[in-house]
């Protein structure tokens, strides 16, 4: 019998933890476990509370365990935060060699030639991930391996983060008893479980709304372009509902994850809502309207400052494919509509794809990066492991990677 390789994704959310373990045996992929629970400890992506970050990582890893049926020691993990940054880096190399064939060690040097940019003491570079390479002035060079030249050139996207941050995420995921194979900005993992080939060529926006953080990632051309993280997110919605209804942060996430949603009839404006009372108060009755127009402004705040965003990145215009919104604030009803209207764009809520196993739990927004870090697993297993302090680099031929996906299982 083939030995089954396990893979771990962790997401480390403002508001949830979650944790997906798949298996893979003979090439296929299969979901096993899937744990959630309530994130303590961490604020717009970033740990400020050590220990409880490790006790909500166990509760999490605990359940998918279980489910699963054995324990993991290994995981890919998430990371976001206003702390990342990114930029487009150019290098540019000789091959130098007779008959000018360009080989991998020549794609390593590049990349690298790339990373060679001045950062702070406090950062650290993340990812290094190749937008399209250059051959003797020709450029939209995916792959130039066993190509003819004398100069290759690369455009690189570098995402870098506060080493602080990164470090902690290291550190509480080891206490909580997992090795740490590899940290990926959360909107690149969740690229890889909502997006599809045809969107990352015509060019997409995705917008991972999580907790604390929207996340937005550009792709273009088969290539990420642009990744940003905007620290506004979910619980700036539920913070204006225990405010606008006067109730408990805990009641009011109950609220907004219930009846929260930014499509109604006029019917549906009239219904009322139940809020509980507190402190030996009497329960209160609020209309379904009243719930709305709380909710509806912050949304908009949100989609508006991203959409500002997304025109100063400069890819505005190639957007064909639209946009893609997920994550667990997606779970609003009415978001991708409103979202149209804001972006003018065509909008779709993004769904994790299926790869088997417990598909009917992990169909859901909230689980898109951790489904995605899964994904970004078991690409990597059959790729050449590069060293951490030179960048993840393991994004080369994205089309390729998700075409292949997609061939697999729709």
């Amino acid at each position: 019998m083939a030995k089954k390789e396990r893979i771990v994704g962790v997401d480390l959310g403002t508001t949830k933890v979650a944790a997906i373990i798949a298996e893979v045996e003979n090439d296929d992929l299969k979901v096993v476990g899937v744990g959630s629970t309530t994130s303590y400890g961490l604020k717009r992506g970033v740990i400020i509370n050590l220990e409880k970050s490790v006790e909500s990582i166990q509760k999490a890893v605990e359940e998918a365990c279980r489910m699963a049926g054995f324990k993991v020691d290994a995981c890919y993990a998430g990371i976001s935060g206003s702390h990342i940054e990114s930029i487009n880096a150019h290098a540019m190399i000789a091959t130098s060699r007779a008959g000018g064939v360009i080989q991998k060690r020549d794609i390593d040097r590049v990349i690298e030639q790339a990373q060679a940019i001045a950062l702070p003491l406090d950062r650290e570079i993340i990812h290094a991930i190749p937008i399209e390479y250059i051959v003797d002035n020709e450029r939209g060079i995916k792959d130039p391996i066993g190509m003819s030249g004398v100069k290759l050139e690369a455009e690189v996207h570098i995402v870098t983060a506060a080493i602080a941050s990164a470090q902690n995420i290291y550190t509480a995921l080891e206490r909580a008893g997992l090795k740490v194979k590899d940290l990926v900005l959360q909107p690149l993992a969740s690229s890889y479980s909502v997006l599809q080939p045809d969107e990352i060529d015509l060019g997409v926006c995705l917008l991972d709304i999580g907790g604390g953080t929207t996340d937005l990632a550009i792709f273009y051309d088969g290539a990420i372009r642009h990744t940003e993280v905007i620290p506004l997110g979910g619980e700036y919605v539920t913070n204006d509902i225990t405010i606008g209804i006067r109730t408990p942060y805990k009641q009011a996430e109950m609220i907004k994850k219930k009846y929260a949603t930014l499509s109604l009839t006029p019917d549906e404006k009239k219904e009322e809502i139940k809020v509980p009372g507190i402190g030996g108060r009497e329960d209160r009755y609020i209309t379904k309207d009243t719930l709305y127009s709380i909710v509806s402004p912050r949304i908009e705040e949100i989609l508006m400052i991203t959409h500002k965003a997304i025109k100063k990145s400069g890819f505005a215009d190639v957007l064909a494919a639209g946009c893609v919104v997920t994550g667990g604030t997606a779970r609003l009803g009415g978001l991708a509509q409103v979202a149209e209207e804001v972006f003018n764009l065509p909008v779709k809520i993004g769904i994790p794809k299926k790869i088997g196993g417990l598909t009917d739990i992990i169909l859901d927004p909230i689980y898109a990066t951790g489904v995605g870090l899964v994904l970004y697993g078991y690409e990597k297993k059959n790729q050449t492991l590069i060293k951490r302090s030179q960048g993840s680099g393991v994004f080369e031929a994205l089309k390729k990677r998700f075409e292949s996906w997609y061939s697999k299982y729709f």
